[in-house]
């Protein structure tokens, strides 16, 4: 059976073929007590002897993970080499921003006109498609009888959306009651290009679908006044993401972003890494390599501020992986977390930000948020990612309200779900070195190409919850 050691350190290979392929199997004998090595680090230890050959799993091993750490600062930089200049055909926003799209947004302040929005959406697209490249919502349940934080995040989210570049035109859609109500959501908002951003609540008009549609049409107008121009490879925001993660994650698809992701920042753009939950077991990695003590504090306190988050709840800090993951041969959360921050490449961590925050310094970015797939999603087109490198290796139908690019770990989920994978890392396993390909589909898909996600109306929000509902 083909198999694959992938550090010289470790203990333990990855299977390439048969019922266990992504699962991992000794390299030799292993005591009860030892750690179990893969990517050089340790990823649990044996709970019972292993002999070499024996398969290595959830029923060997356990977590070496627990509770609160500390930290030190031991920075380990690996300076990328500067790319030649690149640029790529976006739409300029008056604000300076640039979009990869020239859609028109339906942003509810309140789940109570989901439907509205919906209908507006579906009436809207049968009469100004043409003038701009959709006119899509986001259902989501909230913006009343929410309290303090927790409507803040809402607020938040719902902000960076109506922000966002990729939206040529905005119709923030409220009903008039809402805790979130179109005033107090202004206030948040702060000052708005009027022509870009409209505002309309459902009960101030007898029918709200004509009073919508009629703005939706001046947005229309708007954006078909707007065309695609030479923009920077710099003006470029790509958030990291993985789903469904499973023993060629951290082989393949992730370290294959990473590449990407390094590449796209000596380009001089900007790439987001979230997931909090899944960075745990190896966020040294990652505060080795922040900018600079400043930068280290706010990674240690986005590690523990999350770690609290568990605890308050009541939950076990270290309860993951899925059973998704286990299944696909993800042993331990360490297992896990080493394979993601694959995803960050080499470059430096140069800022960590908020839910709704959006990226003020180009770079490698950490955004606090969970490892739901959803919501993680959501955070990062909220913090004005133009578009998502979503690794997968059991396959998702998800996608956010920006371009969601899936990449299959394997061949055999690109071969399965053609209409959900757009990029397939499986060849990585025979040798292929793919890194030019993917970073020459992002481009494409950055001036137009059409993602899965896109194609089939795979465009979904879910809003991250702390707090109580009244």
């Amino acid at each position: 059976m083909k198999q694959i050691k992938i550090n010289e350190r470790d203990n333990v290979a990855v299977m390439l073929e048969g019922e266990l392929a992504g699962h991992k199997v000794a390299l030799c004998d292993i005591k009860s007590g030892e750690d179990i090595i893969k990517y050089g680090c340790s990823i649990g230890h044996a709970v019972a002897d292993i002999k070499k050959g024996e398969h290595v799993h959830t029923h060997n091993v356990k977590t070496n993970l627990s509770g609160a750490l500390s930290y030190t600062y031991t920075p380990k930089h690996h300076p990328l080499k500067v790319q030649p200049e690149r640029t790529f055909m976006g739409y300029k926003r008056k604000d300076g921003s640039v979009g990869i799209r020239n859609e028109i947004w339906i942003i509810n302040t309140v789940g109570c006109v989901n439907k509205t929005a919906e209908l507006l959406a579906k009436k809207a697209n049968s009469l100004y498609c043409d003038k701009c490249d959709g006119i899509y919502t986001f259902s989501h349940p909230f913006g009343c009888s929410q309290l303090g934080d927790d409507q803040a995040l809402t607020q938040a989210v719902l902000k960076g959306l109506v922000n966002h570049p990729n939206a040529a035109g905005v119709l923030v859609l409220g009903l008039g009651c809402e805790n979130n109500n179109i005033p107090v959501f202004k206030e948040v908002l702060g000052e708005v290009d009027e022509q870009r951003v409209k505002f309309m609540n459902a009960q101030d008009y007898e029918d709200e679908i004509e009073k919508g549609l009629e703005l939706i049409g001046e947005l229309a107008e708007y954006a078909s006044s707007l065309g695609r121009s030479e923009c920077p490879l710099s003006s470029l925001v790509v958030g990291l993401k993985c789903g469904g993660s499973d023993g060629f994650s951290g082989l393949t698809a992730n370290p294959l972003i990473g590449r990407v992701s390094d590449r796209l920042i000596a380009s001089g753009a900007s790439t987001v890494l979230t997931e909090v939950p899944e960075m745990f077991g190896a966020e040294t990695i990652l505060m080795n390599r922040c900018r600079d003590e400043e930068t280290f504090n706010k990674t240690v306190n986005l590690i523990n501020d999350f770690k609290d988050y568990f605890l308050r709840h009541g939950q076990v800090v270290y309860e993951n992986p899925s059973p998704g993951n286990k299944k696909g041969g993800i042993t331990t959360l360490e297992d896990k977390s080493l394979g993601c921050v694959q995803k960050s490449g080499d470059a430096e961590v140069v800022d960590v930000i908020e839910i709704g925050e959006q990226v003020k310094r180009r770079g490698l970015n950490l955004l606090t948020g969970p490892g739901n797939d959803i919501v993680a999603v959501t955070n990062l087109a909220a913090s004005g990612c133009h578009m998502i490198l979503f690794s997968t290796g059991r396959g998702t139908p998800v996608g956010a309200p920006v371009p969601t690019v899936k990449i299959s770990t394997n061949s055999a989920l690109a071969a399965k779900k053609p209409h959900w994978i757009d990029f397939n890392a499986g060849p990585i396993l025979d040798g292929e070195e793919l890194t030019d390909a993917l970073f020459e589909y992002i481009i494409s898909v950055a001036e137009g190409e059409l993602t899965d996600n896109e194609k089939n109306g795979y465009r979904e929000i879910s809003i991250f919850k702390d707090g109580v509902t009244l």
